[in-house]
């Protein structure tokens, strides 16, 4: 049963926050991340990963992964977001990381409006990474994990400047992308994309993808 709303947790023991980094790129996975904390070890400066330093994600992935009871992080590829869409390829990187924790949890919050079937209580909640502790942890290590595979994409594809957009659509990646073209860890169905691979598949000196 899924819901929307964070009341009535008290009597649930392993409370999990779920939520996901990658969705709106033009490149890359999609990352989740699962965390059970410890109330007995507070970790303080939890919040949306959006609205902290990069520096301050990396300290605090660092006390998450010291502090909480448990946790996990794990993606789907770019085939799997191309072959079921970015929503469901989301869900999927989230069922993974739940399904790989070490406790399993007898309620799970997720951000958001949209959750993955699980075998055990589901509650959204939008915006849940401002306000829910579990989910401002998830939150921090999914975008800290996507982030760092990014940097390793950037070493292998360094012309469309994946470590400083990370796959975003920045007028930079998307000016690299109209020029160099289309790279294998673009994400071929999303419409910036598919623009620039259909102009050069109508160009004369068109080469396909490798």
């Amino acid at each position: 049963m899924i819901l929307d709303d964070a009341s009535g947790l008290n009597g649930y023991r392993s409370i999990c926050g779920v939520d996901e980094a990658g969705r709106g790129p033009l490149a890359g996975p999609v990352f989740a991340a699962c965390v059970i904390l410890d109330p007995a070890r507070k970790i303080d400066g939890l919040a949306d990963s959006k609205k902290i330093s990069a520096k301050k994600r990396a300290s605090l992935t660092m006390l998450i992964k010291e502090y909480a009871r448990a946790w996990a992080v794990s993606s789907a590829s770019v085939l799997e977001i191309e072959r079921l869409n970015i929503l469901r390829a989301s869900l999927l990187a989230m069922k993974r990381a739940v399904e790989n924790l070490a406790i399993a949890p007898d309620m799970i919050l997720v951000d958001g409006n949209f959750a993955p079937q699980l075998n055990k209580p589901v509650r959204t909640i939008i915006k849940g990474d401002s306000f829910i502790p579990e989910i401002s942890a998830a939150s921090i290590l999914a975008k800290t994990a996507r982030d760092t595979e990014m940097l390793a994409v950037h070493q292998r594809f360094p012309l469309y400047g994946f470590d400083q957009h990370k796959g975003y659509p920045t007028k930079k990646h998307i000016a690299a992308l109209q020029m160099h073209g289309a790279s294998p860890v673009h994400r071929q169905n999303f419409a910036p994309v598919k623009a620039v691979i259909n102009a050069a598949s109508a160009s004369p000196f068109f080469l396909p993808l490798v």
